[in-house]
């Protein structure tokens, strides 16, 4: 009866407990969570169709006249024959993080200016808040200083009366 309690034990071993610890399952998800559907191949095929014109846009998309300045010559060149006027740019600034995307995609050769005027702007951002918390510094101790001052000028004053 001994073999048979053991054999059953090594199986159950090998059966759940060697699996578990072989290759051990994930948690279960919480019971909040409600899992997604399966999409169908065709909504696969929509997703990724979407997913490429969008990535595809973003490749187009005019980000800073600094990165790209052949096309922002051309928009200026152009006039519009019917009203005389010059076709202008947008006047949107582009963000820093815009700049970067797109120097990254041109290279380490657009990349490297782009990432020197980011680190010359925290630099210089950087420079400034240092010399305005240390012209504030100097106020407050010159403040102290003086409150001091008056006050030992007043003790000072105060003295003689005691001594009278």
């Amino acid at each position: 009866m001994k073999v048979r309690v053991v054999c059953r034990k090594i199986y159950d071993y090998i059966r759940y407990d060697l699996k578990e610890i072989s290759f051990p399952s994930s948690l279960p998800d919480p019971p909040n969570i409600k899992k997604r559907r399966i999409l169908t191949w065709d909504e696969r095929i929509w997703v990724f169709k979407r997913a490429a014109r969008l990535y595809a846009a973003s490749w187009v998309r005019d980000i800073g006249p600094d990165l790209r300045p052949d096309d922002y010559k051309k928009d200026d060149d152009m006039t519009d024959e019917t009203n005389g006027e010059k076709k202008t740019t947008k006047g949107k600034e582009s963000s820093t993080l815009e700049d970067l995307a797109v120097a990254a995609r041109g290279g380490m050769e657009t990349l490297r200016p782009a990432l020197q005027r980011v680190y010359m702007t925290r630099a210089s951002a950087y420079r400034d808040a240092l010399k305005s918390f240390i012209e504030g510094y100097q106020e407050g101790v010159q403040h102290v200083m003086e409150k001091k001052e008056d006050s030992k000028t007043q003790e000072d004053a105060d003295l003689p009366k005691k001594s009278t």
